[in-house]
């Protein structure tokens, strides 16, 4: 009889177990779902009921019909999978393309390999990414936010922070001028015109962007939890964000005028999403500290040079997929030493 029984990461020692950390995290992104009810209203809630009975479905299909094993939607990763790819949309998306996201998530990037603990990429950022490129226009349409339960949303759009200041500086406009004055512009004869808005209303989530990741204050209230609970370790949060403070303070330093302050990064954009929630996923991400530290550099590394030089305005969700990549290689770099093992002493 074969008694030993191996299964994928994430390996749990003590108490905890995949159900307790999916709802942990569940627990933590709260204080975000809040927020972004408050400011998109109904279409968030619309938007996180579909993406979340999506992937909860599709890996239920999946697992009773085509892989045949046991099913295991109540341990909550199809829920955190589905929340996740819901703040990492518009919530004016059509339902259409947030199922199509799901089934991406779910089916593509978690089930084909096998189910959890062997996914190689961060399931609802391959979801995301996928409609990012396949639909680039309803993915970058932003609503404003307004108030509680109103339908403005559906009818009033703009840019993100991030997108309209790299847009603005493709001109000869310093970052100061754009601050200071923002834009306007003529589409059919009416007027229109933008402002970044000002660094309380960025911390708060006052702002057009993706339904989960407008409130920097809202998120890093979760990250604490997450690090309190010991859900997840500081390593790459920490790293994640220091290397994209240091990064973007020297430039900001050396040129002010075409490279905006640290602290304009840190509140704009999914960085805080990335950073807590994503980048620290037990099963994509490394295993040990120094590999979880080289993660956390590379991805803030890859997160500014894109956000500054590359094509999109966002880098998180890249940098993300490019560094679980490597993860494989930096599991194998920074191995542990065995139990047993005998270390050579030097006379």
């Amino acid at each position: 009889m074969n008694l030993l029984t191996v299964s994928g990461s994430p390996h749990i020692h003590g108490d905890n177990s995949v159900k307790k950390v999916m709802y942990g995290v569940v627990y933590a992104l709260i204080p975000a779902m809040l927020i972004s009810i408050y400011f998109f209203g109904f279409d968030a809630v619309r938007v996180m009921l579909i993406s979340v009975a999506a992937c909860i479905l599709f890996e239920f299909l999946i697992q009773k019909y085509l892989i045949k094993g046991p099913i295991t939607i109540n341990d909550g990763s199809a829920l955190i999978t589905g929340i996740l790819l819901a703040f990492n949309v518009p919530s004016n998306l059509p339902i259409w393309i947030i199922i199509v996201g799901a089934f991406v998530a779910i089916g593509i990037a978690k089930m084909s390999f096998g189910g959890l603990g062997k996914n190689p990429f961060n399931p609802a950022l391959v979801g995301r990414v996928f409609l990012l490129i396949s639909f680039p226009v309803q993915m970058t349409k932003w609503p404003k936010p307004s108030i509680l339960f109103s339908n403005i949303t559906d009818a009033i759009s703009g840019p993100t922070p991030l997108g309209f200041l790299k847009e603005e500086l493709k001109g000869e406009r310093t970052v100061q001028d754009i601050i200071k004055k923002g834009s306007t512009w003529v589409v059919d004869g009416v007027e229109h015109s933008y402002n970044i808005p000002n660094y309380i209303d960025q911390l708060v989530g006052n702002m057009g962007g993706s339904l989960g990741e407008v409130s920097a204050i809202a998120l890093l209230i979760g990250g604490i939890y997450l690090l309190l609970r010991k859900i997840i370790t500081w390593e790459i949060p920490v790293t994640y964000i220091g290397t994209v403070i240091i990064f973007t303070g020297i430039l900001w330093l050396v040129n002010p005028e075409q490279f905006v302050n640290p602290l304009f990064h840190l509140i704009t954009g999914g960085l805080m999403l990335g950073a807590f929630f994503m980048a620290t996923d037990m099963v994509s991400s490394p295993m040990s500290s120094k590999g979880q530290i080289v993660f956390g550099i590379g991805t803030g590394l890859l997160t500014v040079i894109i956000r500054i030089w590359g094509a999109y305005p966002e880098g998180v969700s890249f940098a993300i997929l490019i560094m679980n990549a490597f993860t494989p290689l930096l599991n194998n770099a920074f191995k542990p030493k065995r139990f047993g093992e005998v270390l050579k002493i030097n006379n």
